[in-house]
């Protein structure tokens, strides 16, 4: 079962456990959805397609870009907003030992 038309889905990656940075957050990726289902390989056990779109990822600097890119290519495609940026406000030990404290001493 194999579809005619290939759907290409844009998105912002989201950043790796890891990463505690907001360096490579700003691209955004090209992927294409699985056109035909995954099935057992009966000689190896292992799961695997014909497809091979699937394993193919473009990687743009802009959202605009990965559009431009897929309509030139005539790809039909979704598109995933970025993910909102939380403010993250920063913390200073000295905090812990400020006077006139109201929270409990936790450590």
């Amino acid at each position: 079962m194999s579809r005619d038309v290939a759907i290409a889905r844009i998105h912002c990656p989201p950043r790796s456990a890891m990463q505690s940075g907001k360096a490579r957050t700003h691209s955004w990726m090209l992927e294409f959805a699985p056109a035909e289902r995954r099935k057992l390989d009966p000689l190896t056990g292992w799961y695997g397609s014909g497809d091979t779109r699937t394993q193919l990822r473009l990687s743009f600097s802009t959202r605009e870009a990965a559009e431009a890119y897929a309509r030139a290519n005539g790809l039909a495609y979704e598109v995933e907003d970025a993910p909102k940026e939380l403010a993250i406000k920063p913390k200073v030990y000295a905090e812990n030992f400020r006077y006139g404290r109201t929270e409990n001493w936790t450590h």
